[in-house]
């Protein structure tokens, strides 16, 4: 399965068109508009199978599509406390995954913006990660910021799920660590100079392969859409 998570920065209906080049599987987006104001019929040709939409402003929620065979639903055990963490049951040639889109939100307490948020969720839905599972999305978050959570932080989270045997798609391909990322998935104000990496897609050991790979779209190719790059998954063992 191919999996494709990208921070659209709003107006996915005029950006779609390089992210389907990629033949997604399944194609998680944050900052995209309300599916009503999807090209539908378009996605459809391209094998769009189910869709799901969550959100406030009707400018920018968390989308997740599938494609082909991949089935999508929201579980009702989604908390409003992690709005924008979506649980979804994924189905997929007789598989069942959980599957957590993932739109790291900032909040005036720490503890519950940005990786704070990450923390609890996982906690809260702790019994879940105990099921072949997939997070994935914009985290917001990075071990450089470590220090400004006690507790709950970004290495803290890598842990935590480390204990589940789940790990980060891209590091286990480029046999890095965290904090050593040298392919940026976010530009502060779309400047090169102010490169992070803060998008991700964690997976059960059991569903990564030896032909899972993990690319980062490139900077001249993306920011002209957005200052987030997309992050591409393919090869998972679903």
């Amino acid at each position: 399965m191919n999996l494709l998570t990208w921070n659209c920065a709003m107006a996915f209906r005029k950006k779609y068109d390089q992210i389907l080049k990629h033949q997604p599987d399944l194609l998680v987006l944050q900052e995209c508009e309300h599916k009503d104001k999807l090209p539908l019929d378009v996605l459809k040709d391209h094998g769009m199978n189910d869709i799901i939409w969550f959100g406030n402003n009707p400018h920018k929620g968390v989308a997740v599509i599938s494609f082909h065979d991949v089935k999508i639903e929201l579980m009702e055990v989604h908390d409003s406390e992690y709005q924008y963490i979506l649980p979804i049951q994924l189905t997929y040639q007789k598989q069942l995954i959980h599957l957590f889109a993932i739109w790291a939100m900032p909040h005036a307490t720490r503890s519950k913006g940005y990786v704070g948020q990450v923390w609890r969720a996982i906690h809260h839905y702790a019994e879940l990660l105990d099921a072949p599972s997939i997070l994935v999305g914009d985290f917001n978050s990075h071990p450089i910021w470590d220090h400004k959570y006690p507790k709950g932080c970004h290495s803290d989270v890598v842990s935590y799920l480390a204990d589940k045997n789940i790990h980060s798609t891209y590091h286990h391909y480029h046999k890095i660590s965290h904090g050593q990322e040298p392919d940026p998935t976010f530009f502060l104000t779309k400047k090169k100079d102010k490169p992070y990496h803060l998008d991700y897609c964690f997976a059960s050991a059991s569903l990564i392969s030896s032909q899972t790979t993990v690319t980062v779209g490139a900077y001249d190719t993306w920011i002209s859409r957005s200052d987030h790059m997309p992050v591409i998954v393919s090869g998972l063992s679903i």
